[in-house]
């Protein structure tokens, strides 16, 4: 069966996010949703890709890294600020930029503009579980397979502990 799609993206619909302290902020259209959140067979990895709008001075997310997934933005209009582990530079309209499973792949995307907004489009190889490192934070969050959580590392238990 063909799964091939083809849409407009101005005719996806448009989500807010917002939640986070008053750094964080994005628009998001979500243009293939990902395998895990759209009931395709478990075990299987997939692609997912979403538009990101960001509000001046914003960022969508805090700083990260993926145990297993891998993600690809392209810049597609605005300029930002690009914090990996190699330290912070900007990027701008036509950048392309590619964040590997691991340390190395830790990034965050922050709109460099105090007027215009910065729009991206994230495409990420996805698979069925996955593990997210937030160092700033201490945290790990831990999606799939039925567990969308946050943990801090702080908070780390022994392997027998309550047994």
């Amino acid at each position: 069966m063909d799964k091939t799609v083809q849409l407009h993206i101005n005719k996806v619909p448009q989500l807010h996010r917002t939640g986070g302290p008053d750094g964080y902020e994005c628009f998001e259209r979500v243009l293939v949703p990902k395998a895990r959140d759209h009931g395709e067979p478990q075990g299987r990895g997939g692609c997912a890709v979403s538009q990101y709008e960001l509000p001046p001075g914003k960022a969508a997310f805090p700083y990260h890294y993926h145990l297993k997934d891998e993600e690809s933005y392209y810049i597609v209009s605005g300029r930002g600020i690009l914090r990996t582990p190699n330290g912070a530079h900007m990027v701008a309209a036509g950048d392309f930029l590619f964040f590997p499973a691991g340390e190395t792949g830790a990034h965050k995307l922050t709109n460099a503009s105090s007027d215009e907004p910065l729009v991206y489009i994230d495409f990420d190889a996805t698979h069925d579980l996955d593990v997210c490192v937030y160092p700033d934070s201490g945290k790990i969050g831990i999606w799939g397979k039925g567990c969308d959580s946050l943990y801090l590392l702080s908070q780390q238990a022994q392997y027998y502990d309550g047994e």
